[in-house]
């Protein structure tokens, strides 16, 4: 029971601290791993936490990238900035890293290449988690950041291979069949219900086929996991096996970041050499908004999607270990650091991008944009952002009373679910300030706040009033802080949406037991 008391109690307790200074946190997960492989060995932390801790890191990550290959859609990732900006970035950061290896720290040419190839990843772990956070793993900047990552996981894989040992098996080719499955595979989700079995299928789907399937044959698990999601993200319950997944995932992906700490304590050297790359962080970063900006993206979604990027990569830690095992620790030290950074930049890109606006403006060329915002809302008297379940329902109820609603949203296949079933709905991600002052929003008579973000939530109501906008503005919270926080910002009203149910779920039970009238009973 020691390992289970140790790693809790240690997660918990710099999970907590790192929260109360608004630090995520993952970033007290990784300082617990290194407290307990300080102190883990005289509490009495037993020999085999280590690859217990493996094991349920593994399992983490594989749960984490079948989740995101669950959102995904392939035709939305292959397009020319992501391809572009992935070697680019790839080729130009691993150049980079091995002359200054080289020259600076005296490495050997194929030591210094591999080291420089581990640090030009970023980290798929912290990327997808923060932008699931946030809910903009949909948006084109989520979409845009995920898919360069995969690039790069890929990239990862491929190095892997080159250099390990270990070769693919000639029955990978048996993958290729995997989408003669999927009837398969939906039906077993058609089945499974919603609730332990539905687990069970996203374990067997995640951990078993794509993780210990891909093993089997010499591939990555970890790529595995991402395209059997890929592969059932189309069907109608992906989203319901995301969210069964949820809880499970998190709690297998605090043992990732413990095991990071406990690949052990850094010297002064050690320190001295991450601390370093740290510093390189903004320079990585500038080279991604560069090479964004290049492929004619806006400057706001450049901005947003260079952030998420970042950090330093579990990927190369991963790439370490099966070819540079005296380099683990130190890269550990590197990829702490860069969560450190990357973690309060990542919660508040949009804070971000919303100050830094006007010195941003004079980067936006005259090309066409791909992630272009539409600005006329075609005579529309109700405005929806966020066309979920909340703001589907209110687009169809005030529908059908005779006003003139259009939606927003940041999703194009929700969109395009929208559109085939009649409703009006636009392309447009409400987090971006430069959309706002575009717009024309002189016959709104209301706004209906339907997004799930609370961060989004205030953002527009922020960015609504700032445009003008003197009109009704109406949203939905969860909880009563949620509420007088877009209150506070500038809304009119905010409803509590659990609250609101259990008042017309009364409303109804009442209406059904008043006793019938005289005439009625005639």
């Amino acid at each position: 029971m020691m390992l289970e008391l140790l790693t809790i109690s240690f997660a918990l307790v710099f999970g907590l601290l790192m929260q109360q200074i608004r630090i995520p946190p993952l970033v007290g997960f990784l300082l617990a791993g290194f407290a307990l492989s300080a102190w883990g060995p005289d509490l009495g932390m037993p020999e085999f936490t280590g690859p217990v801790l493996d094991h349920i890191a593994h399992v983490g990550i594989l749960l984490l990238l079948f989740t995101v290959g669950l959102k995904l859609k392939l035709r939305q990732l292959i397009q020319r900035h992501v391809v572009g900006t992935s070697l680019i970035h790839f080729t130009v950061t691993t150049a980079v890293f091995t002359g200054a290896l080289v020259l600076l720290a005296g490495l050997a040419g194929r030591e210094a290449v591999l080291l420089a190839i581990a640090l030009s990843f970023s980290s798929t772990v912290l990327a997808a988690k923060m932008l699931d956070a946030k809910r903009e793993l949909r948006a084109f900047h989520g979409r845009s950041a995920i898919g360069i990552l995969i690039i790069q996981d890929l990239i990862a894989i491929a190095t892997l291979a080159l250099f390990s040992e270990h070769k693919p098996s000639p029955w990978a080719l048996l993958l290729l069949a995997l989408p003669l499955l999927r009837p398969l595979l939906y039906w077993l989700l058609e089945t499974a219900g919603r609730e332990e079995l539905l687990v069970l299928v996203g374990m067997l789907m995640a951990v078993v086929i794509g993780g210990l399937g891909f093993e089997t044959v010499g591939l990555s698990g970890e790529l595995g996991a991402l395209l059997m999601g890929v592969l059932l993200g189309e069907h109608g319950r992906s989203k319901a096996l995301a969210d069964a997944l949820w809880s499970l995932k998190e709690v297998f992906l605090v043992g990732f970041f413990l095991q990071i700490g406990l690949a052990g304590l850094p010297s002064s050297s050690e320190l001295l050499f991450a601390g370093a790359l740290a510093l390189v962080l903004p320079l990585k970063a500038l080279l991604f908004f560069a090479l964004l900006i290049a492929f004619h993206l806006r400057v706001r979604n450049a901005l947003v999607c260079s952030l998420s990027l970042t950090c330093y990569s579990e990927f190369g830690l991963i790439v370490a270990a099966v070819l540079l095992e005296e380099w683990v620790v130190p890269l550990a030290v590197a990829v702490a650091l860069s969560f450190i950074v990357s973690a309060p930049l990542n919660r508040n890109s949009n804070l971000i991008v919303e100050r830094l606006e006007h010195r941003l403006k004079r980067f936006e060329r005259s090309w066409e944009h791909p992630d272009e915002q539409p600005i006329a809302l075609d005579n529309a008297d109700v405005l929806i952002l966020g066309m979920g379940r909340v703001g589907t329902a209110t687009y169809d109820y005030i529908r059908d009373r005779g006003l003139r609603p259009i939606g927003i949203d940041s999703d194009p296949s929700r969109i395009s679910h929208h559109t085939g079933q009649g409703r009006k709905v636009a392309y447009a991600d409400a987090d971006d300030p430069f959309f706002w002052h575009n717009l024309d929003l002189s016959d709104v008579r209301a706004v209906v706040l339907a997004l799930a973000g609370q961060e989004s939530k205030e953002t527009a109501v922020r960015q609504l009033r700032q445009s003008g906008y003197h009109g009704l503005i109406v949203g939905h919270a969860m909880h009563q802080e949620e509420a007088d926080r877009v209150t506070a910002q500038g809304a009119d009203d905010t409803y509590l949406t659990m609250t609101e149910a259990g008042f017309g779920l009364g409303e109804h039970l009442c209406s059904a037991l008043q006793p019938a009238t005289p005439t009625e009973k005639a």
